[in-house]
């Protein structure tokens, strides 16, 4: 069995879901389930069989689904959950990344604990076990409308965990029986309403949206950083973040980002020669990264209630004698939000990659050669770096079009609005990862300046803050002198920035209600 958990401390199944929570779940995890949680389980399982006992409709149980619900379903619960599953198995795309259906088999572990899916206690027993290997199903990326719950990929989901299918262990793509038996998992067995309990809810769509946000809230404090390095190194005077001017705009999120970034250029010498107003990617970084933070902010809160919330149908309320039918699954709140997170994304790229741009021009970079090239012509510096940037953010434009708004109708019309919350949040964790690229090119663009400017100039950068962080980068990145390949070192200085980040990321989880 590959455990690995053991040497982390268990992780209560109780409180609130955070994005850090499903990022540690890439890795196997120990999660516990405490007794009140296990009673509240099989509370719900006791009375959802009662319910059925006594012939009273319960949709997805005693039902077909979506616009069959008019008709019988299967008189035996077990045919029923194989019914449930079967038709859902035509997922379409590539697999999605092993740690994004951990982070989903965690989403919905979490949301059947609440106790209101009529879920057996073997389920989520079974959820626990496989997250503390490196199990993971083999989920195609295209299936989901977000509607009615992330139906398809939930339904390869729970195939796997049935011993069907494929999944990852490891990182190895193998049949899934011969995967759960190299983990010492045993198959799924699914009964009652179990089946529908794990596929019936938006938790592909909540667990990528949370990841991304959990990625960009580092970049966040990435473009932060960047962004006081490039005026410092250039030696532009701070005057853009006097704070009356900053109050004076009126926006709480732009005055607390320029009270960051003159913390971060604190000792900052100005450059002689500079112009009275720097170019824009310089000048309006406190109000571009204020908006950012508090669109990153409000979408963060979005997605942290729908991580607490129960997205499944239909619920079942023992207190009340009710089964509340309803549409929990429509996943609207984190198919905006995501969408967010994605135009967020997209305009903090067209932040750095306009400050690449200004790096490598020799008629506003303070008197370094074109493309940073240390002999240009002999030697083309950043050239090809610069070259990536641009194409990474003419896709990152395209992929910001909104998904929340691209409602088709389907499934007989049962589904005649839909959300696309699960395209709309794998978009904006693959906005998450071009933006990471796009400020690891930045930063070999800024290490290779500060190697020029103090070659040339003797000037470098005047910040402390600002010289260490580039220290940091000059550690794993030589400068390019002569030309070589750069695109490992775009994601190691990805990988450095991303440790600065991680700070800031502890910061917003614990600002979270």
């Amino acid at each position: 069995m590959l455990l690995d958990s053991a040497r982390r401390p268990a992780i209560p199944l109780a409180g609130r879901l955070t994005p850090g929570t499903l990022e540690r779940a890439a890795l196997p995890v120990e999660f516990e389930l405490d007794a009140e949680v296990r009673r509240r389980i099989a509370a719900c399982r006791d009375y959802t069989a009662r319910t059925m006992g006594d012939g009273r409709e319960v949709y997805g149980a005693t039902t077909g689904f979506g616009p069959l619900v008019a008709f019988p379903g299967r008189a035996d619960h077990a045919g029923q959950c194989d019914n449930a599953i079967n038709h859902l198995l035509a997922g379409q795309g590539q697999d999605l990344p092993p740690a994004v259906v951990r982070a989903a088999l965690t989403v919905r572990l979490w949301s059947l604990c609440q106790g209101r899916s009529g879920v057996s206690p073997q389920v989520v027993d079974a959820l626990r076990a496989a997250l503390r290997t490196s199990f993971a199903p083999a989920v195609p990326t295209y299936g989901s409308v977000g509607a009615s719950g992330d139906l398809i990929p939930l339904a390869h989901a729970a195939r796997a965990l049935r011993g069907h299918g494929h999944a990852y262990l490891g990182g190895e793509r193998l049949p899934a029986a011969e995967a759960l038996r190299r983990a010492g998992l045993t198959p799924l067995e699914l009964d009652g309403r179990d089946a529908l309990a794990l596929v019936n809810g938006t938790s592909v769509t909540a667990a990528a949206a949370a990841l991304a946000t959990a990625r960009l809230h580092r970049s966040y404090r990435t473009a932060l950083t960047l962004s006081a390095c490039l005026a410092d190194l250039l030696g532009a005077a701070p005057a853009f973040l006097a704070p009356q001017l900053l109050r004076a705009f009126g926006h709480p999120d732009a005055v607390r980002a320029a009270a960051d970034l003159r913390e971060l250029m604190a000792g900052t010498v100005p450059a002689p020669g500079r112009p009275l107003q720097e170019p824009y990617s310089i000048r309006c970084t406190p109000q571009l990264l204020g908006a950012a933070a508090a669109s990153l902010g409000h979408a963060g809160r979005v997605i942290g209630d729908d991580l607490a919330g129960i997205s499944d149908n239909p619920l079942f309320f023992a207190e009340d004698d009710l089964v509340a039918h309803g549409g929990n699954f429509f996943g609207q709140p984190v198919a905006f939000a995501a969408d967010l997170l994605s135009m967020t994304a997209t305009q903090l790229g067209n932040l750095a990659e306009r400050q690449l741009d200004l790096l490598v021009d020799p008629h506003r970079n303070g008197g370094l050669p074109p493309m940073l090239a240390a002999e240009p012509g002999r030697q083309h510096g950043v050239q090809g770096v610069q070259l990536a940037a641009t194409a990474t953010v003419a896709a990152m434009r395209r992929e910001a079009v909104p998904a929340s708004v691209q409602s088709l109708p389907t499934n007989g019309h049962n589904q005649d609005v839909v959300p696309f919350g699960t395209q709309a949040a794998l978009t904006a964790l693959a906005q998450a990862e071009r933006l990471r690229w796009l400020h690891g090119s930045l930063a070999v663009a800024l290490r290779q300046a500060a190697f020029l400017s103090v070659r040339g100039s003797g000037r470098g950068p005047s910040a402390p803050r600002c010289a260490a962080v580039l220290e940091r980068l000059a550690a794993v990145i030589a400068p390019v002198d002569p030309d070589r390949a750069l695109d490992e070192e775009v994601r190691r200085a990805a990988d450095v920035l991303d440790g600065l980040g991680d700070e800031s990321a502890d910061e917003f989880e614990e600002q979270q209600p």
